[in-house]
């Protein structure tokens, strides 16, 4: 009963959150100067085109009634009509999350392996030169921001030994009769190698330009929390048994270290995907984050706010899911 009623308490708090994000993202975007149906119509556009416009898309009532409107909408799945595409912006929107959820998810396995293994290899040569290399790579790497290393990947991969595309998701000639626009993960499936190889090498650069930080952070936590583990009584009891170092970093102290960290890659898997706005305007990837910064150039605000909320509902269930996580394998939380 206990962990159920936190369950509860934590939907009831993420609800609110969620509604605190649409009030505020729906009045910051209307204070903003300019009138997006103005930017919308040709430069001879009459007073009456903009009204009839206006009228349409109900910019002529208070900003509480579009409120009101808007948010009665969203309850029911309906986020609006996109003023520059002109299509439903829960359509428009659903259309690009998967690509961007795709390369989140590449981002972070790729995080996930570079940071591990910087980690069990300092841990392995501790109070060596190597060890002093890993924390070099692993300073450099995290105070470099990720849009940077985006720039340095297409100098050298796109540029200089160009071996991957610095631009887009997929190559226009590739036959495309996919089902969904989870790309990758349906060209895994129906063993499409073809596809599977454009969608990589498109792929790759913007997704290690955002890993490449996070690997860092996840190399600099796991690494501590294995020396801290390495001088617990069952890993020098592993020891004396004549267990190599190897095994004893990864068969005993590994599956206690990586506790702190798997919590630290759930919520950094958040700000990945924050990240990906920067990350897919520079390499032109047709994802959410592209769509995003499209839509403020245009001030689409139907498209904008409807990005936001779906950014913020990742954001908190992502979160909700960490907190629960902790809860369950800390059942003193529960009480909190």
């Amino acid at each position: 009963m206990p962990l159920l009623r936190t369950i509860f308490m934590r939907l009831i708090s993420t609800a609110i959150t969620l509604f605190g994000v649409a009030v505020i993202v729906f009045v910051v975007i209307r204070v903003v100067p300019g009138n997006p149906i103005a930017m919308m119509l040709p430069p001879g556009a009459t007073e009456a085109d903009i009204a009839r416009l206006e009228t349409q898309y109900g910019f002529d009532k208070s900003i509480f009634e579009q409120f009101v409107i808007w948010i009665g909408g969203v309850i029911q799945g309906d986020f609006g009509t996109s003023i520059s595409l002109r299509q439903p912006v829960s359509t428009l929107v659903l259309n690009r999350l998967p690509a961007t959820l795709e390369l989140s998810i590449v981002a972070l396995t790729i995080a996930v392996l570079m940071g591990g293994a910087m980690a069990l290899f300092g841990t392995r040569f501790r109070d060596t030169k190597a060890e002093g290399a890993i924390d070099v790579s692993a300073g450099m790497a995290l105070s470099i921001p990720d849009f940077l290393w985006g720039l340095v990947l297409i100098l050298l991969f796109g540029v200089l030994w160009p071996i991957f595309h610095i631009s887009g998701r997929i190559s226009p000639s590739l036959n495309i009769d996919f089902t969904t626009n989870f790309y990758l993960f349906e060209a895994i499936a129906r063993l499409r190698f073809d596809v599977i190889g454009d969608l990589i090498g498109h792929m790759f650069m913007p997704a290690l330009a955002l890993a490449i930080p996070l690997a860092a952070i996840i190399a600099q936590l796991l690494k501590q929390s294995l020396k801290e583990t390495m001088h617990l009584d069952y890993v020098t009891l592993a020891r004396t048994k004549g267990y190599a170092e190897g095994r004893v970093i990864t068969h005993e102290a590994l599956p206690n270290a990586i506790l702190p960290t798997l919590t630290l890659v759930g919520v950094q898997f958040t700000f990945l995907i924050g990240g990906t706005v920067i990350i897919e305007r520079l390499f032109s990837y047709e994802g959410l984050g592209n769509m995003a910064i499209d839509a403020v150039i245009n001030r689409d605000l139907p498209l904008i706010q409807g990005i936001v909320i779906l950014f913020a509902l990742i954001f908190t269930l992502v979160n909700l899911a960490v907190d629960m996580l902790y809860t369950v394998l800390n059942p003193r939380l529960r009480h909190a």
